[in-house]
């Protein structure tokens, strides 16, 4: 049974990365622009960081980011990815949960950030299509047609930046949990000394 500090810790953290995930696209100036998508970078990788924690902490930061998204005034369509993110953030945290070594070696990784990139993408296209469909989008998304729109520019392109934000995710995410083993360390050190 966890303690109430580990509790607390995990809720800060979780409540820190789902502000982080808010942030990123509101004040971000690092926005690849390819008409009609965008992407923005790095807009990932709080969820990525969470799923490394718990399936709870990553659904937590998904939704949270997702209302974050609405209270914002993003379009239903962005909202709804967001929305999306929900699902393959919680299905990579159990399967880290099941196998954490999978991240341990870069071929299992690299298909694990594969895997997630794909169905990643594959549940935005699922969002974006009916309102492609239901004549919903900008005028951009007709003018490319469904193939490049919404295949290449959605589906093609979140596999892309959502593989891009994991790699970002794990180059952030290695040292400050290094740094937090070795805080716990010495905190359990020093509670020996003391005993």
């Amino acid at each position: 049974m966890r303690s109430t500090q580990d509790k607390v810790y995990q809720m800060t953290t979780a409540a820190l990365l789902c502000a982080v995930g808010i942030l990123i696209p509101l004040i971000s100036p690092v926005k690849l622009v390819l008409e009609p998508a965008s992407y923005t970078l790095a807009s990932h990788v709080p969820i990525f960081m969470a799923m490394a924690l718990s399936p709870a902490t990553a659904l937590f930061v998904a939704v949270g980011t997702t209302l974050g998204f609405f209270l914002s005034g993003f379009p239903l369509v962005v909202v709804m990815r967001a929305a999306s993110h929900s699902l393959w953030a919680y299905f990579g945290a159990r399967i880290l949960v099941r196998k954490p070594w999978i991240l341990e070696k870069f071929s299992r990784r690299f298909g694990f950030n594969l895997m997630l990139g794909l169905v990643h993408a594959l549940l935005e296209m699922l969002v974006v299509m009916p309102f492609y469909f239901g004549q919903q989008m900008s005028a951009g998304y007709y003018s490319k047609g469904f193939l490049l729109s919404v295949v290449l520019l959605v589906g093609v392109g979140t596999v892309i930046h959502s593989m891009i934000d994991f790699t970002l995710a794990r180059i952030i995410w290695e040292p400050l949990s290094k740094a937090a083993k070795l805080k716990n360390r010495a905190k359990s050190d020093h509670s020996a000394v003391q005993s």
